[in-house]
């Protein structure tokens, strides 16, 4: 009896009494209001904790859901090194070779011509490719003439770690050549489909009912340089409104994605934030690297496969030099982003945190999926819109912003 009196009166606090709740209402004076917040925890083998708070359309006053579907940002980085990953182990793709090889073309650092690069080097940003003038094409465009100089940076393949979205666009343009399949489609056939997930990179691939749950992306303000805390709420991105975009990707001419070629741009399907998922499949996603590469019954990578992915490549304070990414980036592997786990380190938003996964963070969105190797556990969560720069906030743990701090402490708790 004590134990159902104990849940009842737990079923009945008020929602103040959680933290998650009073980001999004702007109850917690450490962070910005939010236009939403979803929160997930995983074992291996199960969802232990789904909760969401707020709105997914606010002029529809439509609520976020836990199943809300989610533009993920940079964590689709860490799909796409999954499917990378899965070629490897086809034959398809060698993570050391020359991708030029793959390409057709010569890709080289001007200053360094006689360096290869290599498909290892740019799923851990180590390949001397920067953003410089842009890291998306058109559809009518092909990313070897897109490429100059500006793209390169100081250090030579190997030698330097600088984030970079451009490098996931090479990537999906070397997937495409190797396999002569359009990346979105293979995103899903080696990803998604075998994990029975619903989701697509811009929405390619996803189903009328997942597009019918798309939480709409916010800011206070025009975008990240006209923040109006005071102000209304203003949609950034997926304000859908039930229907698909008349053309997915970015084109100059029309929108013929027919005649598009494979293995000549593979930006356009927004390989380095462009995935749509709810966030328990987003928790799905660690759970397969956490238990080695299957789920389900379904086996993707085998477990050498998995600990080759999350081995670190670059680690801050280790011989290479790097932007380590306003102190959020101290370790990165073959695909995923991995926490220092370095008591006082910048990146730890818990301490101790010696995690594995991917931030994301773009058009008033935060986001993070996380590998708890050592406790067994998957921590997925979005915040779905600032109504204020998010960055001034004084921090609380690490360089992370509050309000991800917050949700990283409560959700590991």
């Amino acid at each position: 009896m004590r134990a159902v009196v104990a849940l009842c009166l737990l079923l009945a606090s008020p929602a103040a009494a959680n933290p998650l709740a009073d980001l999004a209402a702007g109850r917690d004076a450490r962070a910005p209001q939010l236009a939403g917040v979803i929160g997930v925890v995983a074992d291996r083998n199960r969802i232990l904790r789904a909760e969401a708070h707020g709105l997914a359309d606010i002029a529809a006053n439509r609520p976020l859901k836990t199943d809300s579907v989610v533009r993920v940002a940079s964590i689709s980085k860490l799909v796409v090194a999954i499917a990378v990953w899965r070629l490897v182990e086809q034959g398809r793709l060698d993570p050391d070779r020359d991708v030029s090889d793959y390409l057709g073309w010569r890709l080289r650092h001007p200053a360094h011509p006689d360096a290869p690069v290599t498909l290892r080097q740019l799923l851990s940003h180590t390949s001397g490719i920067v953003d410089g003038p842009g890291y998306g094409f058109a559809l009518e465009e092909q990313l070897k003439d897109r490429l100059t100089p500006q793209h390169w940076g100081p250090g030579a393949p190997g030698k330097r770690f600088e984030y970079a979205n451009l490098n996931y666009g090479i990537i999906a343009t070397v997937m495409e050549a190797a396999t002569g399949e359009r990346f979105d489609r293979l995103m899903t056939r080696l990803v998604l489909a075998p994990l029975k997930i619903d989701a697509g990179y811009n929405w390619q691939g996803a189903s009328d009912a997942v597009i019918a749950r798309a939480a709409v992306l916010y800011r206070k303000g025009a975008d990240e340089t006209a923040w109006n805390p005071a102000g209304p709420w203003v949609a950034q991105v997926d304000d859908l409104k039930g229907k698909r975009a008349a053309c997915p990707v970015r084109s100059t001419a029309g929108c013929d994605l027919a005649a598009y070629r494979p293995g000549t741009n593979g930006t356009i399907f927004s390989p380095q934030g462009g995935l749509r998922i709810a966030l328990p499949d987003l928790a799905r996603i660690g759970q397969l690297l956490l238990r080695g590469g299957e789920l389900g019954g379904v086996r993707l990578l085998k477990p050498a496969t998995v600990r080759a992915m999350l081995t670190p490549v670059w680690q801050a304070g280790q011989g290479v030099p790097g932007d380590d990414y306003h102190g959020q980036m101290l370790c990165y592997a073959a695909g995923p982003h991995c926490l220092s786990g370095r008591a006082g380190a910048t990146d730890q938003p818990v301490p101790g945190a010696a995690w594995v996964g991917h931030l994301g963070e773009a058009y008033g969105l935060l986001a993070g999926l996380w590998i708890d190797q050592r406790k067994g556990r998957v921590i997925a969560y979005a915040l779905t819109g600032t109504g204020a720069d998010p960055f001034p906030y004084p921090r609380v743990t690490s360089a992370f912003t509050s309000a991800e701090d917050i949700i990283m402490a409560e959700l590991a708790r």
